[in-house]
């Protein structure tokens, strides 16, 4: 890695030990099928990558409403995320296939969310972009994250689990402006598998 080149030219995972001018965690990744993506920070010059992704979304893979249908309403969730939160995209090229926030980006335990296009699921992709929002939040002397869960939302479930976090709170659909039964997840950054997300390759989560 140069001052110049935002990412590894060459790169062997099981050889990467990092250095002092990596980002909390490496940008690169390798799908379950062997495809390489570059997990990155997001910013303005991404909004319409991530739009042209949302407009193509499917719709039955949406949860508690988001993403939000019609191109006025995903622009203007966009924007508040882009400027109220810490923000990364999975891309390959020009494309976005995926995106993962918290919000606000300075409060002590903020709110997860990740999103993948219905074409590249399956593939570890949404773990990835979530291990990069913890090893970001624990560099950054967050508490914790949260997230809001469907208890209908196996897949999400295990993948939560498996990063770490932990039912909290239940959340009843009677409750103003609720639309499911939910519950809330934590995680904690002092866990030690919040800690892991920050190894260098060499060593893995």
């Amino acid at each position: 890695m140069s001052a110049d080149t935002p990412t590894c030219e060459a790169w062997a995972p099981d050889e990467c030990e990092g250095s002092p001018h990596c980002p909390p965690r490496c940008p690169r990744f390798v799908d379950k099928i062997g495809d390489t993506w570059t997990i990155e920070p997001a910013g303005a010059a991404d909004r319409d990558a991530l739009s042209a992704m949302y407009r193509d979304f499917d719709p039955d893979e949406r949860a508690q409403g988001l993403p939000p249908l019609g191109e006025d309403r995903i622009d203007s969730w966009l924007d508040g995320l882009l400027a109220d939160g810490c923000n990364f995209v999975a891309r390959s090229g020009d494309r976005v296939v995926g995106h993962s926030a918290y919000v606000a980006s300075d409060d002590a335990e903020p709110e997860l969310a990740v999103f993948v296009h219905q074409e590249f699921q399956g593939r570890g992709i949404g773990t990835e972009l979530c291990r990069h929002l913890i090893a970001t939040a624990a560099a950054a002397d967050r508490d914790a994250l949260v997230l809001e869960v469907e208890p209908a939302n196996r897949r999400a479930i295990a993948v939560y689990e498996k990063l770490g976090f932990e039912r909290v709170e239940e959340r009843s659909a009677d409750e103003p402006l609720r639309r499911s039964l939910s519950f809330e997840m934590r995680l904690s950054l002092s866990d030690p598998l919040a800690r892991g997300t920050q190894n260098p390759p060499i060593v893995g989560d």
